[in-house]
């Protein structure tokens, strides 16, 4: 019993002294520094996402209101009034609706053809050992590399001879050069990583080559077909350079008919057709989020 209580006894103090040690002044202002970094980092992360969200839909929100403004002058912080006039104009205007009805006639075109010439060349880089291989996807890459001014002002002496100037086929084959990176490069991506023992395997079962393309390689290969297509389309349907260089002024798409309507038309209108010609990029790219965001475009710029 005396045992006991002096083992009692010898406890206590030591209890006490755990108690008294989880509580000091210096753990207590650890503790206080650990939230208050927790919280410095959360209120960081909220800055961030408020300024990506500024950062990217500010822009768009500036065009939604200018276009339904009125008029908004310096230093009001709102429009003078809201109107649907300056929609009704751009939905109006010959020259508008061809512009738009060229970039969704020529852009389908455009990347029709670049799949066709494109996709089996790709396949071809990705799954045969050639001489120069490397050189040629290195050189299809390097279109993107230098100022394509240069390159167009080039082809334009060439155009002139060849009386492609004005055409509808001198349009399609400078939309076809910006493509080609992306219609080459992510495609063959896509094939060198559809696994060789599939295939075997689907031959072994007895299905012909050209069954086993169809039925396994181009089907594991389509998600990055897929982002190579959609990234063709917005690059052949934003390009002005080459395109107001071979096709004006007999032929305006969307982004050479801005050049006008910056010059000649109130900002209203310019504003409705910035909308406008962002919608398809938009609806585009949030259709292919998943494939974009899942390392399909990443992987198309790593083919060894």
């Amino acid at each position: 019993m005396a045992t006991q209580e002096v083992a009692t006894a010898n406890v206590a103090p030591l209890a006490t002294t755990e108690v008294l040690r989880t509580h000091t002044p210096q753990e207590s202002f650890g503790g206080a520094r650990e939230r208050a970094a927790r919280i410095g980092g959360r209120a960081l992360v909220v800055l961030f996402a408020v300024f990506m969200i500024l950062f990217i839909l500010g822009p768009l929100l500036w065009l939604a209101v200018r276009a339904f403004a009125t008029n908004w002058t310096y230093p009001n912080l709102f429009p003078d009034g809201w109107t649907l006039k300056w929609w009704g104009t751009v939905f109006s205007d010959e020259a508008l609706g061809a512009a738009v009805q060229n970039s969704l006639v020529i852009t389908p075109i455009v990347v029709l053809c670049s799949a066709v010439i494109c996709l089996p060349a790709a396949y071809a880089f990705a799954r045969h050992d050639f001489f120069a291989r490397r050189t040629f996807l290195i050189g299809l890459f390097a279109t993107n590399a230098f100022p394509k001014m240069g390159l167009f002002a080039t082809l334009a002496s060439m155009f002139f001879a060849l009386n492609l100037m004005n055409t509808v086929l001198g349009i399609v084959i400078v939309q076809v050069l910006g493509t080609i990176v992306f219609m080459t490069w992510i495609p063959a991506a896509a094939f060198s990583a559809v696994p060789r023992s599939l295939e075997e395997a689907a031959r072994d079962a007895g299905a012909g080559r050209i069954r086993v393309f169809f039925s396994v390689t181009l089907r594991m290969a389509l998600p990055g077909i897929l982002v190579a297509v959609i990234m063709s389309f917005l690059a052949a349907f934003d390009e002005a350079q080459g395109t107001y260089l071979v096709g004006a002024p007999d032929y305006f798409t969307m982004p050479t008919q801005m050049y006008s309507l910056v010059l000649n038309y109130p900002k209203q209108v310019a504003a409705v057709f910035s909308i406008l010609l962002s919608i398809p990029s938009v609806v585009l790219l949030l259709a292919a989020r998943k494939h974009i965001m899942g390392g399909q475009l990443a992987e198309g710029f790593q083919i060894r």
